[in-house]
């Protein structure tokens, strides 16, 4: 009797086995263990908030960014993506995106009248869970135009939370005391969240190309940024923040571009259509 509940046990209430985690390699391991530390990075972030060392949380906000970015091209680097991996990201990105950022800022409230910005707060956390879910969905499409996999949909969630937190990085440098306002940080909250389920397109630098000409360009703007992050950290963050936003009209006009420019997708065949020929050779071409 015991040994028929433990298979009853095993295979689930409709007979079925349930789905077991098969062993992995260790190349298949360390996009997932990057993955594990961003999240922790993300959890690390909520202690320094509740210690009120807020610029450290902060970094750490930043760094689970920058691992979250780093995990899936090490992945595809070492020929390891999985979906077990995907769900994995997906999880780890709705914590250090979509929680941590605003309850941060809720905590930076503190003593500011804080509850009013609760609502910004769970609308913030909502819509990174829904831009998730689509994003995830969107995968799956393969059916999609060439041109729509140089953009994202809306903002990614790694970009809307360092838009979230640009109000507490600026308070760290400008003596604005407007920056800790409710209002202004629940309003604020609720418009990243609202660019981020949005059908904006934004820029993806997953297909972006440097030209030959271009390289050198490109290695003086990244050791101009380098040299801003360790000169003056906050501010130079906040002037990324300031350009991506800018960013934003740009990647739209560019968007329409290319759609225009790119050849209608074909009409799908009418079921009910009568074919004319042989083997049906007035239907749509191959």
């Amino acid at each position: 009797m015991l040994r028929q509940q433990r298979r009853w046990g095993q295979r689930g209430e409709r007979g079925l086995r349930r789905p077991r985690l098969r062993g992995l390699s260790l190349n298949r391991l360390v996009p997932n263990i990057l993955t594990l530390l961003a999240l922790c990075a993300g959890l690390s972030a909520i202690r320094f908030g509740l210690d009120g060392r807020f610029p450290a949380a902060v970094g750490a906000v930043l760094l689970a960014a920058v691992l979250d970015g780093l995990d899936g091209r090490v992945a595809r680097l070492m020929n390891a993506t999985s979906r077990f991996g995907a769900e994995l990201d997906s999880l780890s990105d709705f914590v250090c995106f979509g929680v941590v950022p605003p309850l941060l800022l809720y905590l930076w409230l503190q003593g500011h009248g804080a509850g009013a910005a609760w609502p910004a707060v769970m609308i913030f956390a909502v819509c990174t869970a829904l831009r998730l879910a689509r994003f995830n969905v969107a995968l799956d499409d393969h059916d999609r135009p060439a041109w729509t996999y140089h953009f994202f949909s809306g903002v990614p969630s790694p970009a809307g939370a360092g838009l979230a937190l640009l109000p507490m990085v600026a308070s760290f440098e400008l003596p604005w005391s407007w920056l800790q306002h409710p209002w202004v940080i629940g309003v604020w909250l609720v418009m990243v969240a609202l660019l981020m389920v949005s059908r904006l397109p934004t820029f993806s630098g997953k297909r972006v190309r440097v030209r030959g000409q271009q390289v050198v360009f490109v290695l003086l703007a990244v050791g101009a940024l380098a040299a801003g992050v360790a000169s003056e950290p906050w501010l130079t963050l906040l002037g990324c923040g300031l350009i991506y936003l800018g960013l934003i009209p740009v990647a739209v006009v560019q968007a329409r571009r290319m759609q225009r420019a790119s050849p209608p997708p074909p009409a799908p065949a009418s079921p009910s259509a009568e074919p004319s020929g042989p083997a049906g050779d007035s239907a749509s071409p191959a």
